[in-house]
């Protein structure tokens, strides 16, 4: 049975791009094919929660080896593409010039696939930050279809 969603999905808009590429660079320092993230839909820090996408594009650096004629987004990164978000919402909602690195991962599932031409829906939501270490309960969605959970602790750097 899935868990409870962090956010009701239903009442956002999905469409809506609060922050692009140039707006998560300013908290995330990845770049070039590690830059995982599209946009960031809703940033809230009263909810303390944050949705993100990625479109999985058939350019992706994945898609060539990662099953040959039936490309999968790797588990390793949808884990990544969630502790991105984490780390997005961290920089901003701190205002630190620091960052998330990705110090651990718990109750990781993974419910479904992603492949080129998905638009998965990455939502973090605060379980605790604090100055060192801080801890976000993750979920991923694909047409509305919950394909990731987990837990996701970050080590500020």
């Amino acid at each position: 049975m899935p868990p409870k969603l962090l956010v009701d999905l239903s009442q956002l808009d999905l469409t809506r791009i609060e922050d692009d590429i140039e707006g998560i660079r300013k908290y995330n320092r990845q770049r070039f094919e590690m830059e995982l993230l599209d946009a960031i839909i809703k940033y809230d820090p009263a909810q303390q929660a944050v949705v993100a996408y990625k479109d999985a594009k058939e350019s992706d650096f994945w898609v060539r080896g990662h099953i040959p004629g039936r490309p999968l987004m790797p588990g390793v990164v949808i884990c990544e593409c969630a502790a991105q978000t984490c780390s997005y919402y961290y920089g901003r909602c701190t205002g630190h010039n620091r960052f998330l690195g990705f110090a651990g991962m718990e109750g990781v599932k993974f419910r479904g696939q992603v492949v080129p031409g998905d638009h998965l829906v990455m939502v973090a939501k605060v379980r605790e930050v604090k100055t060192r270490i801080s801890t976000f309960d993750c979920q991923g969605f694909v047409k509305g279809q919950m394909v990731f959970e987990g837990t996701i602790n970050g080590v500020a750097l």
